[in-house]
């Protein structure tokens, strides 16, 4: 079902070394973008997801949204609070919703989230959802790592995933 949102709002994420681009609808978060990603690659996300929708650089509409992910940067958070606005198939909404129940500081295996959906043979299609998932961080992709403990892909590339396991890893008590 496609949404017919009139704006989609942006803003960069600067932290440390790295810039990611983060945008909401009226409904909540919509996306957080990858490092290095540049500007076209997130208006292409948002034409196909949001056809009629224009963008619109509000780094004030997003400040809720930059707070909480600067706090989870600096080891104070460990669950995001504000709505998000994901669009998928009933598998990746299932999968996504799975990603949320991994505790913070903790990891799964791709297989442990497909026995999690009850389709323990979907391991692929598993790992195909959770590349899909928009909103990197808030919902917590990067805690699935491969059933030998190998960090594995991660859409906003394995040095970030490698710095959020360790950043979570630090501050679990």
């Amino acid at each position: 079902m496609k949404n017919m949102e009139k704006t989609v709002n942006w803003a960069i994420l600067s932290y440390d070394k790295w810039q990611l681009y983060v945008a909401k609808t009226t409904k909540g978060l919509c996306y957080v973008g990858s490092p290095g990603q540049s500007y076209a690659e997130l208006e292409n996300w948002v034409q196909k997801r949001f056809p009629q929708a224009s963008l619109l650089e509000n780094e004030e509409a997003l400040h809720p949204y930059l707070e909480e992910l600067h706090e989870y940067f600096a080891g104070i958070r460990r669950t995001f609070s504000l709505p998000v606005d994901v669009h998928g198939t009933a598998f990746q909404l299932a999968i996504w919703e799975a990603l949320n129940q991994i505790p913070y500081g903790r990891t799964s295996s791709y297989s442990d989230i497909a026995k999690v959906i009850q389709k323990p043979t979907a391991v692929r299609a598993v790992g195909t959802a959770i590349g899909a998932n928009p909103v990197l961080i808030t919902v917590p992709c990067h805690r699935v790592i491969g059933k030998n403990g190998s960090i594995t892909g991660y859409r906003g590339g394995v040095e970030l995933k490698q710095f959020l396991l360790q950043l979570e890893a630090q501050n679990e008590e």
